[in-house]
């Protein structure tokens, strides 16, 4: 039953546009991010990782970044692992959206609802799903702990699935920037440890001898 450390980017400039990012290339974190993500890199250099897997997007690979060189671990990008495809919303103005009939869609019944030329909440899920599914099927001893970093809206799909909730209440769960997520998933099941974490954990296996 392996530990599982979702956790989400730290905060970038884009967001502060009012638009959203998508799969924008060249969104970095700001000052505040780095910040957060040298807290999480402190925060958890004592815990025994096994793997750091994470989304692609310069945001997410420069928060788990301070992870990997502290535990000279070598990150595993996984395109799978992107935040969602919103297609033809991507850099769009989140005023404009809500406006949009289709925005009741988005907020109460999200399973029955594809971006324009992306991908449905449903599709983001499972490929979410499946590659934490290939890492713990890998790291599956009940000391291994796996860290993954990628996005809000997939860290909560993935909690929602893990727990057995509707997807159609993903969006009761919060994610913040620079945030940890904990799950202990077996075959029997899952145990959400805690949601929303920032730094310092008290809750965390340490490397013996520490």
């Amino acid at each position: 039953m392996p530990l599982l450390l979702l956790i989400r980017h730290g905060e970038n400039d884009y967001v502060k546009t009012g638009k959203m990012a998508g799969r924008i290339p060249g969104v970095h974190l700001n000052e505040k991010g780095q910040k957060q993500a040298q807290a999480l890199g402190e925060a958890l250099k004592d815990v025994p990782i096994k793997a750091l897997y994470c989304s692609p997007l310069e945001r997410a690979m420069e928060t788990v970044a301070p992870i990997a060189e502290s535990h000279k671990l070598t990150i595993q990008q996984e395109p799978d692992l992107m935040d969602t495809d919103i297609g033809k919303w991507q850099g769009k103005s989140w005023k404009v959206l809500r406006l949009m009939k289709v925005w009741k869609i988005v907020l109460h019944a999200p399973s029955r609802f594809r971006f324009p030329e992306g991908e449905s909440f449903p599709e983001c899920q499972t490929r979410i799903v499946n590659v934490l599914e290939r890492a713990i099927k890998k790291h599956h001893k009940p000391q291994d702990v796996v860290v993954a970093v990628f996005h809000a809206d997939p860290i909560k799909l993935a909690v929602a699935h893990f727990l057995g909730m509707p997807l159609d209440h993903f969006q009761r769960l919060s994610c913040d920037t620079g945030s940890l997520t904990a799950l202990f998933v077996g075959e029997s099941g899952a145990n959400l440890i805690k949601l929303n974490q920032r730094p310092p954990f008290d809750f965390l296996p340490k490397n013996k001898g520490k």
